[in-house]
Parts: structure tokens; sequence; C-alpha cells
């Protein structure tokens, strides 16, 4: 039997009959990931599984690292085939990492290929995929009709241009491509350089001078509106820890003057500001009906070696152990007090906190089904063990039913298997709940709340426009 079978993960026979006849023919609406607008609207080809699988997957880059391969294979000049190499030199070194799982599964749903990747199977693998990918199905535009993919939410800054955005509306593809509103730089008052050059690019976008604290926030309620005119919904913020000391407005504007003279802030007034900001967007995303997502808990950036000769986001980010508790019932409250606490996914980077989050969400419920969402497992949470940890907390404090489930959180368009992961990860989950009785045995029941979480929850909760 090939590794990937039809039961793969499906260790019950309820959780088989949960995914083949629920979960397996849904749609995907990929509400959160990192993918390049321009690439979906220039509908690129990719040459080989280089450039697909290595240009900007840190996790694969970190497992590289772990395996000996040097810098110059993972994010380095070498070209695609020699990083491909390297990789197929790493895979059979990740057994029990999900990395193995997603590897295994893109292979086979995008060339039909079941053999091990290896160094022993490389050449052959490099040989079908390479001319596969001259196939039109597997251009980007290919890729996303092939895996019936409703929508697609990208990850982008405020002060960038929404170009590609703009193009893709004008497209003849059934996937609608909406950005999501990522402002992070615009409490990074600690960076004066940062911030001051950020402040600039956004005064050039939204046409609004940002030189006092009230054109910085019109000029960032400007945004909101162009994003919200091009079909956004949504926005993503991520913080170690939540804000949680809330100034007066001329105590924001004193720390927004000192940054925009270029003195940085102290660690206390960034979180000042940055709960002045988030209090801010937060009434602009109600009054628009915004979900806002709270990607909460990571150390950033740890090797600064690395950090100062490649950037962020390569792969050398881990799980922060900062308290959370109170600091996120404060900011959520605050928000709840103003009227300003939008529809919200709080998604936590340490499993530690599931139980945490799961509760919190219970506090600020009302008036939306699933106003609050606990959000799917997250980053190095972000597989089987993960995904089965959060559904459990929400189901044990909360409303798995309402749960809006998957999103690939990825930077390749090979990605899209790791919603069927999930969908396998979920009816094996729950198919076991109804072999031990935990559940009724009673398919239309617990189908029908499997259908939901696989597609209809997150396209009902964000009221994004899709095509059925």
């Amino acid at each position: 039997m090939a590794f990937i079978h039809d039961d793969f993960l499906l260790g019950n026979d309820p959780a088989q009959r949960l995914y083949h006849e629920y979960a397996k023919s849904e749609p995907i609406l990929d509400y959160h990931n990192h993918l390049p607008p321009a690439e979906v609207a220039n509908n690129r080809s990719f040459a080989n599984l280089g450039e697909m699988w290595l240009e900007g997957d840190h996790y694969k880059w970190r497992a590289m690292r772990a395996n000996g391969e040097p810098e110059s294979v993972i994010t380095g000049d070498a070209d695609p085939k020699e990083k491909y190499l390297a990789w197929a030199r790493t895979i059979p070194h990740t057994l029990g990492n999900p990395l193995y799982h997603w590897t295994h599964l893109e292979l086979a749903r995008y060339f039909d290929i079941t053999d091990l990747l290896g160094p022993d199977t490389a050449e052959a693998i490099w040989e079908q995929t390479t001319e596969r990918l001259s196939n039109p199905a597997l251009s980007v535009h290919g890729i996303l009709n092939q895996f019936a993919v409703r929508g697609l939410c990208t990850t982008d800054d405020p002060a960038d241009p929404l170009d590609d955005h703009q193009a893709i509306a004008e497209l003849d593809i059934r996937t609608k491509v909406y950005p999501t509103f990522r402002p992070d730089k615009s409490w990074s008052v600690d960076q004066p350089e940062l911030f001051n050059a950020w402040a600039d690019r956004l005064a050039a976008a939204s046409g609004i001078a940002t030189n006092t604290l009230p054109g910085f926030l019109a000029a960032l309620e400007k945004r909101v509106e162009d994003f919200h005119a091009i079909g956004s919904r949504l926005s993503d913020h991520s913080f170690p820890y939540c804000f949680d000391v809330f100034p007066s407005k001329p105590e924001a504007a004193r720390i927004f003057d000192k940054a925009r003279i270029g003195r940085a802030a102290s660690n206390d007034e960034q979180r000042q500001f940055g709960a002045h900001i988030m209090a801010h967007l937060g009434q602009l995303y109600t009054a628009k009906g915004w979900a806002m997502q709270l990607h909460i808990g990571p150390q950033r950036n740890n090797n600064t070696r690395l950090f100062n000769t490649i950037g962020p986001d390569i792969g050398c980010d881990s799980i922060g152990d900062w308290p959370q508790a109170a600091a996120l019932g404060t900011f959520l409250d605050r928000l709840e007090q103003d009227g300003a606490l939008p529809k919200t996914i709080l998604y936590n980077n340490n499993p530690m906190d599931n139980f945490t989050f799961a509760t919190m969400i219970g506090n600020f419920q009302g008036g939306t089904p699933g106003k609050l969402q606990f959000g799917s497992g997250w980053w190095h949470a972000d597989q089987q063990e993960g995904m089965e940890w959060q559904m459990k907390a929400l189901a044990n404090t909360g409303l798995l039913s309402r749960f809006v489930g998957m999103l690939t959180d990825s930077r390749s368009f090979l990605s899209f298997p790791r919603h069927e992961y999930f969908r396998r990860t979920l009816c094996n989950l729950v198919g076991g709940w109804m072999r031990d009785g935990i559940v009724p045995n009673d398919y239309e029941l617990v189908g029908g709340m499997i259908q939901r979480i696989c597609y209809q929850n997150a396209a009902d909760y964000l009221e994004l426009a899709l095509e059925d």
C-alpha cells in the first residue's frame, strides 16, 4: 500500500465515512496565507519543484539547517535543483514532522507520485514533476481551480499599493482573492527609522499627511476604506502579547511626535501606543463588519546573525512563554467597553495557552454565532497533535460546531493539501468520538458539523463575496 492512500490518517470506520462522504468534496476558503498576489495576477507558472517548494518556505529551511545543509542551498544562491536535492536529502530525516506528511501529500495530489522522496528517488521525481509543470493545469490559476479554492485572503501591508488585487479583480477566474489588512508597523515607535519610513509610505498610499497623530490615524482609516472597497473583510495582527495599557490621547500624541523626530519610544511607551492604535482600528473594523485576526505569542528573530544577513521570516522564530491571560482579557474587555470589539479570531503560538484562549473567547460572545473564535493550531502547532489539542480545548469549553476551520498560513501554492490534512485529522478525531459513544452515531448530525467546519462556517463568518 502506498504511504498516501485513501484512508491516510483515518484510524477508525466512522472517520473514514465522515471524511469520504462529508469532508472530502467541500471547497476551500483559505482565509489566511502569505501567498504573493502578484503571482495570482500574473498566473505564474513554475519551472520546477525547487521554485515551488523552496523559494519562501521557512519550515523547510529550518529542517534543512537542522540536517546540516549549508545556507547556500537553503536561502542562498544555489540553483533550484541543488536546493531541491538538499531537500530530498533532508526529507527522510523528518519522520514524525508534518513536513513529511505535507511533502508526500503534495507529490500525490499535484503530480500523482506515490514514491517516497529521498536521495534515491530524487532524480526521477525531479524529471516527472518538471515535465508535469509545463501543463497549464499547474499554473497558479490551474491550481486554484483544481483544488476548488473559492476564496484566498493574502496578507498585505496598508502602505503597499493594491494594484495586484485590482488586476486580480478583473480576471475571469472563479477564485476570489482579497487582501488582508496587516498594519503591524503602525506601532513600531520603538524603531523610529523603520516607523518613519513606514509612516511616509502610508502617507503616499493614502494621500493623507502623517506628520501628526490625527493625520496618521486618518491615513490608516483611508486604507481600511481602500481595502474594504476591493473586497477585504479581514485584518491580521501579530504580537508577543496583547497591548493592555491604554494611554490618553495627549499621551499617545506625545509618543507619536517623539518617534517622528527620530527618538525611540521606550518599551512601555511602545506598548501604550500599540494599544491606542488597536483601539482605533477596532472601531474601524467593527463599523465595517470585519473580522480581526490576532496571532499571539511567537518569539521572533532569535538568530541575530541570520537576521542581519538574510532578514526576518527565515525559520529562526520559536514559541514564546509570556503570560497571556491578563493582557488578553484586558485588551478584549477595553475594546468591548468601547463598542470596538469586532469579530475576532485568536491564534496562540504556545499550546500551553490552549485553554486560556478557548475560555477567553466565551467571555465576549454575542450577536453573531461564534463572534470570537479560537483559531486553528498555528505555526509550530500546525500539525496533527496541535490541531487535535486545539479542537479538543474548543469542544470542551465552547462550540466546536461554530469553528471556522483551517487555513494554510503558507507561502507556497503547493500547500492546499494542508486543508485535506486538517480534514482527515478532524474526521479521525470526531470519528473516534463516534466509535467510543462520546457523540451520537448520527451521520446527518455529525457529518453536517464536519461539512460546516470544512468550509461553510468560515464563508458565513467572514461574509466575503464568493462564488458558489
